[in-house]
C-alpha cells in the first residue's frame, strides 16, 4: 500500500487513477471531470495547436480546483511552443511520451513541474530514471493507440520495469476496472493509467460514432499494425482492411505512409468517419458495453479495487 500512497502524494490526488492523455479524446471536459472525481485528469495535447492547448488549460482550471496535467508527445512539431505554454499557464504535472525523456525532463523540472514519461520496455525505463523523471508509465501491448514494438503484455512488463527502477511505476494497457487495477498493484505498480474506458465516457471529446464503435467491440476487434511506421492498435474497419490489403500487396514503409496520409486519426476519432478514419483503441474495448460519466468510472474502479483489497481470502490458495 505504500506505493499507492506515493503516487497519490506525488500528484496530490485522492485515488491512484490517471486518465490517459489520448489524442482527440482528452480535452478539458474529460480531464476536469476525472480530477473532480479524485483521479488525475490529463489533457491530450498531441491533437492540439498551441493556442487550442492554451484554451483547454484555461478552461480546465475554471472547471476544477484539483490537480490535472497535460500529456505532451515529444515528437509533436510545435513541441517548444507547447512546453512554453505549460510554463506560462502554470501547469504543474506533465506526462511526456513518444520521444527521448532526456531532452526536456531537466528543463521541465527546473521550472517546477512533476514529470512522468511513458515507456514500453525496460531500456527506456532506465533512461527515464537517468533523465530524472518523477514516475514512469509502463504501457503494455494491450493498450490502444501507439504502442511498443516489443509487444510485451502488461502482465510481463510491469514487474520487469518495477524491478529495474526506483521511481513509482504507473501501469497502463488493458486496465479499466477494479480487478485489473488490483492485479497491476499486485505486480508492483503504484497506480494505473486508464485510456479506452475514458475514451468512451460522456465527457470524452471523441465523436459519438467512435464511442459507439468502442462499445460495440468484441474479442479480436482490434489489432496492432503499421509496425513499419509506428505500431498502433486499431479497431478493424474499412481503413484497417485497406492496410491489410496493402500488406498483402507487399507495401513497404513508404507505401504505408502514403496510405495513412495526414489527419486520418482526426477523421475517425474526432470527426466520426468510421470508414476512412483511423480508430485507435485498446483490447479492453471488448469489455465495454455502455457509456458512463468519468465520475462513474472512477467510482466503479475504486469500489471494485477496494472489494478485492479488503478481502484477504481472495489471495489465499
Amino acid at each position: 500500500m505504500e506505493a499507492k500512497k506515493r503516487i497519490t502524494e506525488l500528484f496530490g490526488i485522492e485515488y491512484p487513477i490517471v486518465q490517459g492523455g489520448m489524442i482527440w479524446c482528452s480535452g478539458w471536459e474529460l480531464a476536469s471531470a476525472v480530477s473532480n472525481a479524485g483521479g488525475l485528469g490529463l489533457i491530450g495535447s498531441g491533437s492540439m495547436y498551441p493556442e487550442v492547448l492554451r484554451d483547454h488549460i484555461r478552461k480546465c482550471k475554471q472547471a476544477t480546483d484539483k490537480p490535472f496535467g497535460v500529456n505532451v508527445p515529444l515528437l509533436y512539431p510545435d513541441i517548444e511552443q507547447h512546453l512554453q505554454i505549460l510554463v506560462d499557464e502554470g501547469v504543474k504535472i506533465v506526462f511526456t511520451s513518444a520521444g527521448n525523456p532526456a531532452k526536456y525532463t531537466g528543463w521541465l523540472k527546473e521550472r517546477g513541474m512533476t514529470v512522468v514519461h511513458v515507456v514500453a520496455n525496460t531500456k527506456f525505463a532506465k533512461k527515464c530514471v537517468d533523465a530524472g523523471v518523477d514516475a514512469i508509465v509502463a504501457e503494455g501491448f494491450e493498450a490502444g493507440g501507439h504502442n511498443g514494438r516489443e509487444e510485451t503484455t502488461t502482465m510481463c512488463l510491469i514487474p520487469m520495469i518495477v524491478d529495474c527502477v526506483t521511481v513509482p511505476v504507473i501501469a497502463a494497457g488493458g486496465i479499466g476496472c477494479g480487478r485489473t487495477m488490483a492485479a497491476a498493484m499486485c505486480l508492483g505498480a503504484a497506480g494505473v493509467q486508464v485510456g479506452s474506458r475514458f475514451a468512451a465516457s460522456t465527457e470524452s471529446s471523441a465523436h459519438v460514432h467512435f464511442k459507439a464503435q468502442i462499445l460495440a467491440a468484441v474479442e479480436g476487434s482490434t489489432e496492432l499494425t503499421l509496425k513499419e511506421i509506428t505500431p498502433v492498435r486499431l479497431l478493424k474497419n474499412p481503413f484497417y482492411e485497406a492496410v491489410m490489403a496493402a500488406y498483402e500487396a507487399g507495401a513497404d514503409a513508404e507505401a504505408l505512409k502514403s496510405l495513412l496520409g495526414r489527419g486520418r486519426a482526426k477523421r475517425g476519432m474526432f470527426e466520426g468517419d468510421m470508414v476512412e478514419g483511423e480508430l485507435e483503441i485498446g483490447q479492453i474495448s471488448a469489455r465495454l458495453d455502455r457509456m458512463e460519466t468519468a465520475a462513474e468510472i472512477v467510482e466503479d474502479m475504486m469500489r471494485g479495487y477496494k472489494a478485492i483489497a479488503e478481502n484477504s481470502s481472495f489471495f489465499q490458495y
